[in-house]
């Protein structure tokens, strides 16, 4: 491995880097995050379609009273991510193209259900919210590890699925 310049870090794509370094320590680049996000509103858009004719069908067969499950669509970016980021693949279909998934980074332990879904949840929080998208995102610019303020709040990490 090339020895850095002093005050600067190894380089990334160094083939030693990566090796030497257990996992939880090797993190995703905000590049990477975002076009896992932007691939992750396509498949999103996909599942809430399923998800709308189903409850449909759910509906017709109950005489209308399953149509009361559409409250629900608001929250399919949540429940495709608890569902996907809490399974054993530990990400979501465009991390998962990306190179990524989500992990505790103490402990290198899977993330439950529940976590997944709450870190999603602050994740739209932000969004939604453009002065809190900023501050989210600055979080991950200041910091050498690229963690999101919704990261650290939870205590989780997007890393390098190697």
């Amino acid at each position: 491995m090339q020895n850095p310049q002093p005050g600067y870090a190894p380089r990334f794509d160094s083939p030693d880097y990566a090796a030497s370094l257990p996992v939880p320590f090797v993190r995703a680049s905000l590049g990477g995050r975002t076009m896992a996000y932007l691939l992750d509103i396509l498949f999103i858009f996909g599942f809430t379609v399923l998800l709308t004719l189903l409850i449909t069908v759910v509906g017709v067969v109950t005489f209308g009273l399953g149509w009361t499950l559409f409250a629900i669509l608001p929250a399919s970016g949540i429940i495709y991510s608890a569902i996907t980021v809490g399974g054993a693949k530990q990400s979501t279909i465009g991390q998962r193209l990306m190179g990524l998934r989500t992990i505790a980074p103490e402990s290198g332990a899977r993330v439950d259900i529940i976590s997944a879904a709450v870190h999603a949840l602050l994740f739209y929080v932000a969004i939604s919210t453009f002065l809190l998208w900023c501050v989210d995102i600055a979080f991950g610019l200041m910091r050498s590890d690229r963690r999101l303020g919704h990261d650290l709040l939870l205590g989780l990490a997007v890393v390098h699925a190697r």
